[in-house]
């Protein structure tokens, strides 16, 4: 065999041998690697290139070549709508797989805290709720609620609360009794944070013009919370709350206490079941059976339904209502004291019904 066939043979066995291998190299690339039972989690930051992507997916163990996989992305037309977050993959995951799970943002999903806040609870009440359950520690929760300078460029609900040093916590009232659901790390400023919003929320749920409505009963914004307040605390039939709503808006235009118990039992330390005549001359400014209009903020955090009754009263003469005590919570109401005592009779009267 002459030279030049030679060099001639020599060249093509090496070209081939070079595809051959090279084929190889890419088949054995683009293999999955072996199957695994755990997740291998990667985080995919905002921002970040295909070529980045394809070195992570090598480094956690997801591919066995980044460079390939890049090719592969180039090749197919792929990486321009990867979606960034946290993902978990198993090995043994193909490249197709890969990409639509990146494709379609099947992310981890993230954990999350559960918790729910009754109709009328206190700010106690919310931060005892809370620390119970191990989600916010009740100091610094209610250190943050009575101490709000950190809210008064992001809220402005929390501007519109007057500076009172009468007011036993500033932001009573204003966190929306709701169940919520937030990412597991988030701090007390989070939840209080989220329970405003909240508030600001359902005030158009409870009138679309909740501010027109405000300003034809007189009220400002805080009035109204804590006009909302009184009668969550005071009303169980809903049919009620509007009757209710007007009797305490009857009973502020004549000059009247509004002696309702259940600024008394906000007043107190520790609410009773029963309040007695003693406790009726407890020294607070809560204590409407001594000072005269509103208290001077909300006692409790008011439901949708009972803002809208604060917005919306029912208009009637009656000044006076008294709980029937026969366990509906329903009342009976009066337009005069003697009408009213006598309705007290008859709530004892219903006792045993």
């Amino acid at each position: 065999m002459r030279t030049g066939s030679k060099v001639l043979l020599a060249i093509i066995l090496v070209v081939a041998l070079a595809a051959g291998g090279g084929t190889w190299y890419i088949w054995n690339g683009m293999k999955p690697l072996p199957k695994e039972e755990r997740d291998i989690t990667v985080t995919i930051d905002q921002g970040t290139g295909t070529a980045k992507i394809a070195s992570q997916l090598e480094a956690e163990g997801v591919i066995r070549n980044a460079l390939i996989f890049k090719g592969y992305l180039k090749w197919s037309k792929e990486g321009a709508r990867f979606q960034a977050g946290t993902y978990a993959f198993q090995a043994g995951t193909t490249f197709d797989e890969i990409i639509a799970k990146l494709n379609q943002g099947d992310v981890v999903p993230e954990e999350m805290i559960r918790f729910t806040i009754p109709e009328g609870f206190t700010i106690e009440q919310v931060a005892d709720t809370l620390s119970k359950d191990g989600i916010v520690d009740k100091a610094e929760f209610m250190q943050l609620a009575d101490d709000t300078a950190w809210l008064t460029d992001t809220s402005s609900m929390v501007q519109a609360i007057p500076d009172n040093d009468k007011l036993r916590h500033k932001l009573e009232g204003y966190l929306f009794p709701e169940t919520y659901e937030l990412k597991k790390d988030s701090s007390a400023k989070d939840i209080i944070t989220r329970m405003i919003q909240e508030t600001e929320k359902r005030l158009t749920e409870a009138s679309p013009s909740w501010e027109t409505d405000m300003k034809k009963q007189g009220l400002t914004l805080h009035e109204l919370m804590t006009v909302a307040s009184l009668i969550e605390r005071e009303v169980v039939v809903d049919a009620e709350r509007g009757l209710v709503a007007g009797v305490i808006y009857n009973r502020v235009g004549e000059g009247m206490k509004l002696q309702i118990d259940a600024t008394v039992q906000y007043a107190l330390d520790k609410p009773k079941e029963r309040l007695y005549y003693k406790d009726l001359e407890i020294d607070s400014p809560y204590n409407t059976y001594k000072i005269e209009g509103l208290p001077p903020g909300p006692i409790a955090g008011p439901s949708v339904a009972s803002i809208e009754a604060a917005l919306h009263p029912k208009q009637s003469d009656y000044f006076y209502y008294v709980t029937k005590k026969d366990g509906t919570g329903s009342h009976l109401f009066a337009k005069t004291f003697a009408e009213h005592q006598r309705n007290i009779e008859k709530s004892k009267q219903t006792a045993g019904e």
